[in-house]
């Protein structure tokens, strides 16, 4: 009988065991740790095709109107410096002037890396973009603006130097073409040279596809552009200050096609655009009064290339040459410190800018 109750004891122990073995079974398991989210990939240097488009049109008129030969033969030659030079319109132009400022930055590897290393920061990465687009002279915080607005200042203002001085060897051919019979014949088609001017200026200039396959790959650091970064000291004009905007957008991942409308108001700036409209209206008024050959050249080499690339040179910040001063023949020099009146002095000064006058 004990032996009975002792088997009983085991056998119940034994239960109880198996039973709170099976009850640990089934409970059910712990909970997983917490799932710790990676933080989003840095965005990629984005450079809308449109703005690279535009930095291509624009560095392909600046090339073109720099090459404008003073070495006319005849009236043809001549009109078609005209169209040459007449072909920009001005919104499109300063469009593509910051555009290209933008690639010219991000060849900067200095300036390019600040700005990444807030574009790894979500947050900052936002702040800094609504400051950008809030205010354009954000983008010159960061460390190497300096260097990348010497890019920019040396070669978009170089570029308009070379526009400059082509005007200035145009505006002598002017006087110098004279001497040829031909140059003093009279422009055929005057009024429908004038409109073809004016359509020209209304009409935003081509990119060439070669040209913005090169600008592409060098805004995303895919082949540089192999330029020498120079430090410029601040501050800096509107050019410069918008195109350093654009690249520090580009290079934060907010210059996509979805921010053209944006950048495209961060672009405007009045004082160049206005100074490139007065080259226009300018042009239109010496073009309605010119009747010679050689007028037409004197309308070309100062309210074409002579106001364009000095509106450029200006707007980048760089330095016209000075200009030397200015000898007056004997006779003009009487008459102007002579005149009487204020309407005198400007009427002998008008005559002096006449190319038929002299030789500027």
């Amino acid at each position: 009988m004990r032996s009975f109750s002792r088997t009983r004891v085991v056998l119940t122990t034994t239960a109880v065991a198996l039973a709170a073995l099976v009850a640990a079974c089934s409970s059910p398991p712990p909970p997983p740790p917490p799932v710790v989210q990676a933080p989003p990939p840095t965005p990629p240097i984005t450079l809308s095709a449109s703005l690279v488009e535009r930095a291509s049109a624009f560095r392909g008129y600046m090339a073109r109107a720099g090459a404008v030969s003073p070495d006319f033969q005849n009236g043809d030659q001549i009109q078609a410096s005209l169209k040459v030079g007449a072909a920009y319109e001005t919104k499109s132009f300063m469009n593509g002037a910051v555009a290209y400022a933008a690639v010219l930055a991000l060849q900067d590897p200095t300036f390019v890396g600040s700005v990444r290393e807030v574009a790894a920061n979500p947050t900052q990465r936002q702040e800094m973009i609504a400051n950008i687009f809030s205010n354009p002279s954000y983008a010159a915080v960061f460390k190497g603006s300096d260097s990348a607005a010497g890019l920019i200042i040396d070669q978009i203002g170089g570029d308009g130097l070379k526009v400059y001085m082509a005007g200035k060897a145009v505006k002598q051919a002017a006087y110098d073409v004279q001497k040829s019979s031909w140059s003093k014949a009279s422009v055929l088609d005057r009024d429908g040279r004038l409109a073809s001017a004016k359509t020209l200026s209304a009409t935003p200039a081509l990119a060439e596809s070669a040209d913005v396959a090169v600008l592409q790959q060098a805004s995303t650091g895919g082949q540089p552009l192999g330029l020498t970064p120079r430090a410029a000291t601040a501050p800096y004009q509107p050019i410069v200050i918008r195109g350093l905007a654009v690249a520090a957008l580009a290079a934060l991942g907010a210059a996509g096609d979805n921010n053209l409308t944006s950048i495209d108001a961060l672009s405007g700036d009045w004082a160049t655009a206005n100074c490139l409209n007065m080259a226009k209206l300018n042009l239109y008024q010496c073009l309605a009064v010119s009747k010679p050959h050689y007028e037409d050249i004197f309308c070309l080499g100062q309210h074409i290339l002579i106001d364009t690339g000095a509106c450029v040179v200006k707007g980048a910040g760089a330095s016209l040459p000075p200009e030397p001063p200015r000898m007056l023949p004997v006779k003009e020099s009487i008459a102007v410190k002579g005149a009487g009146s204020n309407s005198a002095k400007a009427k002998a000064k008008a005559k002096a800018r006449k190319p038929a006058a002299k030789k500027s």
